[in-house]
């Protein structure tokens, strides 16, 4: 669970949005070789004069990727994977939803080493239908990450959320700084944390100046 505040949203910079992101990432054995891992994002969000005047809160929509990846990881080290990616219009309110359904491609690949994980992730997604009357949905999604874990589980680590809208030719990059802690409750591993979020490059839907994360994440380690 992901939950981050932006505000400065808008024209006018009045606008502020709360944003729940549940995230599971599942793992399935598909064979001796390969693993086809699941990430799933429903955003629950609540947000205020987004666009201005107007209150709304409900589900958006979901993002919806597959990554094939090997076993093991490749012969420098490299983990990495490959797969589809869609967009669900499963939005409570119009204006929490693009009202489309998309389909694209997603990438992953990352390293890990002496406690140092860095790589980055992407995905292009293209409407595929939907409402006529709403902006084509035609987005690319880059998420280079850096991460650092010490010897007691402290994770401290950088990434940017850079967004590009290519009906628009506008970027929305939120560079996010946070640290963790992974710890037990009973038989069950948690990851906590908290951190920063500046927004480097900003458009009227998305936020300016620094907002803030709280992670909450649950374990189930093979």
């Amino acid at each position: 669970m992901q939950l981050n505040y932006d505000k400065n949203i808008g024209s006018d910079d009045q606008g502020e949005r709360l944003v729940l992101n549940l995230q599971p990432v599942v793992p399935v054995e598909l064979n001796e070789e390969w693993n086809l891992i699941s990430r799933t994002i429903l955003p629950v969000i609540k947000q205020d004069h987004v666009p201005a005047g107007t209150s709304s809160s409900g589900t958006g929509d979901i993002v919806q990727s597959l990554f094939f990846s090997p076993q093991t990881p490749g012969s420098h080290g490299w983990i990495w994977g490959v797969g589809p990616a869609f967009l669900l219009p499963t939005a409570s309110d119009r204006l929490l939803g693009s009202e489309q359904w998309g389909g694209g491609f997603t990438a992953v690949a990352l390293k890990q080493n002496m406690g140092l994980t860095y790589g980055a992730l992407m995905n292009q997604v293209w409407r595929l239908a939907g409402d006529d009357d709403r902006q084509k949905y035609n987005a690319l999604f880059l998420q280079p990450f850096v991460s650092y874990t010490t010897a007691s589980a402290l994770t401290y680590s950088l990434n940017l959320e850079s967004t590009y809208n290519w009906t628009t030719e506008e970027w929305g990059v939120p560079v996010n700084v946070a640290a963790s802690q992974v710890f037990r409750v009973g038989n069950q591993l948690l990851s906590v944390g908290a951190g920063l979020r500046y927004w480097a490059d900003s458009n009227a839907g998305t936020g300016e100046g620094v907002g803030f994360r709280i992670t909450l994440t649950m374990l189930f380690p093979r």
